[in-house]
């Protein structure tokens, strides 16, 4: 992308400022994530644990479904399920 075509994308004003409080909820379940899988390393993606984003966001998409808010580890579903269409968008736009 070139530098004029990518400033003219509103990623403050039109992300961040937008969902706040999500995004800072989203940012929980990566360290969530780092901790669960590599506790001894910075934090980081590692794409090669739990892949099936699809289906582990519809996973979370019954429990809220079932009026269950939180994950065995205190993270909100709805986090979870955000993180996992995140990363699934990263994923198909890295292709």
């Amino acid at each position: 992308m070139k530098d004029a075509e990518r400033k003219q994308i509103p990623v403050y004003s039109g992300f961040i400022a937008y969902f706040p409080d999500a995004i800072m909820e989203v940012a929980k379940i990566s360290q969530i994530g780092n901790n669960q899988h590599h506790p001894d390393k910075p934090l980081h993606w590692d794409k090669t644990k739990s892949m099936a984003h699809a289906d582990s966001g519809a996973r979370h998409m019954i429990d809220i479904a079932k009026g269950i808010t939180h994950d065995d580890d205190g993270a909100l579903h709805l986090a979870k399920k955000a993180w996992r269409a995140m990363a699934e968008l990263q994923i198909y736009l890295e292709k």
